[in-house]
């Protein structure tokens, strides 16, 4: 694609863009309607991500003083291994 045809199509969309909102009809298919349905949802559900991870921040003080875990060994110790 050149230049000019992505800079035609852009213009073209704003154009649409424009159109749209001076009719006040920007839901004209179906298809309008299930895009904006799912951009709702994913903005909804990022939003909702962040107020968790700053609740989580807030209220159990990760932020402000991390804990150190303690290294502790896992498992039982085998003699018969060892030289």
């Amino acid at each position: 694609m050149s230049d000019q045809d992505v800079g035609s199509q852009i213009e073209a969309q704003f154009y649409d863009a424009v159109r749209r909102l001076q009719s006040k009809q920007l839901f004209q298919s179906t298809w309008d309607i299930a895009t904006f349905a799912i951009f709702i949802i994913f903005i909804g559900a990022v939003l909702v991500l962040v107020l968790l991870v700053i609740i989580r921040c807030f209220c159990c003080g990760c932020c402000s003083s991390p804990k150190k875990h303690s290294k502790r060994k896992v498992g039982v110790d085998n003699p018969a291994l060892e030289p």
